[in-house]
């Protein structure tokens, strides 16, 4: 039995009350009875003292911690809990006095006791009844404390896991909207390349349906479906946008959370190189340095052309990154005119040692000279 018993359980299930309440008790006797043998001596005496009066304690304290605290008090019937406990003490000086006459003082007569103190209306053992019941108040009110913080959490876990359920509903429509409109404007030229476009497709809306459902996937599957997705776009665009596509680092057994990556990769499409007139580009680079994944996508565009940030896609993705990865993630988002860059560094597991910078600071920079690193393929 004591191995199904966790600490837990213990201190909160019902079940073990009785067991609670024997442990309270042994242990303020043992407490108390040494405070007593500091001024009166006899060790085993004064824990017997206190034995006896656990009747008594019982008596004063249930109706406190099982009533008053969790019928009144919790209630926030603060003035009727006052009145009430305070009648209680009026009680508790009865109590007191017809414990020590009809059983504290014949016990210590029976067991014959010497230098008995046969005083009725005793002030300490009153304190000690008062005392014992103040200790229970106290943990009772501490463990409804607990409680209550612990369904706080609770909600605003569901909370969370209700609003990222709604994030992921309303980014997978756009996404797929986006997508299918790609793979329109090749079934209206009747291009023999349109069944391997809704091959990508179906391996996508599978990924969405199915794999999705996780609170994470492997990092190399969501890099698969971003690479089917350039693959789409590259069809569509054909010899008229170079694209550049790295991966460095241990990408193996590394988790993220679902469709995280990819709306920053569609916008940069969808708002970027489909608005530009000359020769589109897109550079897209991912690390993973000690732990924490650095990705830097950056893309051309139209100088008069603004570039939107706050689209339902990359609105969602700033959601999902402030619930899933709050104070473990950075994200950046720079627009230098004739391209824009997406910097996003996410600690996918505590590292010892900060990780070495992936650049992902000077992206912000407002010097255009920072970004060369990034497109020199693309520099005339």
């Amino acid at each position: 039995m004591l191995k199904t018993i966790t600490l837990d359980n213990y201190i909160f299930s019902p079940k073990y009350r009785v067991l609670r309440l024997a442990t309270y008790y042994t242990v303020h006797c043992l407490a108390w009875g040494a405070f007593w043998t500091v001024m009166f001596y006899n060790y085993p005496r004064n824990v017997l003292h206190q034995l006896s009066w656990i009747p008594a304690f019982m008596l004063f304290t249930f109706p406190i911690i099982y009533g008053f605290i969790p019928h009144l008090l919790l209630k926030r019937r603060y003035v009727l809990f006052a009145g009430t406990v305070v009648a209680w003490g009026i009680a508790g000086l009865f109590i007191n006095a017809w414990n020590r006459q009809f059983w504290f003082i014949p016990m210590q007569e029976f067991l014959g006791f010497d230098d008995i103190y046969r005083v009725i209306w005793e002030p300490a053992s009153f304190l000690c009844m008062c005392t014992t019941a103040g200790e229970l108040s106290i943990l009772v009110l501490f463990k409804h404390w607990i409680i209550k913080e612990r369904e706080t959490a609770q909600a605003h876990k569901e909370k969370v896991t209700a609003e990222l359920q709604l994030l992921k509903s309303q980014l997978h429509p756009h996404f797929l909207f986006n997508t299918l409109n790609n793979i329109y404007s090749f079934s209206l030229q009747q291009l023999p390349k349109t069944p391997d476009l809704v091959l990508k497709l179906s391996s996508l809306l599978s990924y969405m349906l199915y794999d999705c459902k996780a609170e994470e996937v492997l990092l190399e599957k969501e890099l698969e479906v971003m690479k089917n997705y350039i693959d789409l776009e590259k069809e569509r665009y054909g010899e008229k946008i170079d694209i550049s596509f790295n991966i460095e680092g241990d990408v193996a057994d590394r988790y993220i959370a679902p469709l995280l990556l990819l709306p920053f990769l569609e916008n940069a499409f969808k708002h970027g190189t489909s608005e530009q007139l000359e020769k589109p580009w897109l550079s897209f680079d991912l690390a993973i340095i000690q732990g924490a994944l650095q990705c830097k996508i950056v893309n051309s565009k139209n100088e008069v052309v603004p570039f939107s940030t706050d689209g339902i896609g990359i609105d969602n993705v700033k959601k999902r990154l402030a619930l899933l990865y709050s104070g473990r993630h950075e994200l950046k988002l720079a627009d230098e005119r004739d391209f824009f860059v997406v910097a996003l560094k996410i600690d996918l597991e505590p590292a010892p040692q900060p990780a070495p910078v992936f650049r992902i600071n000077n992206v912000i920079n407002t010097e255009k000279t920072v970004y060369e690193t990034a497109l020199p393929a693309y520099r005339r």
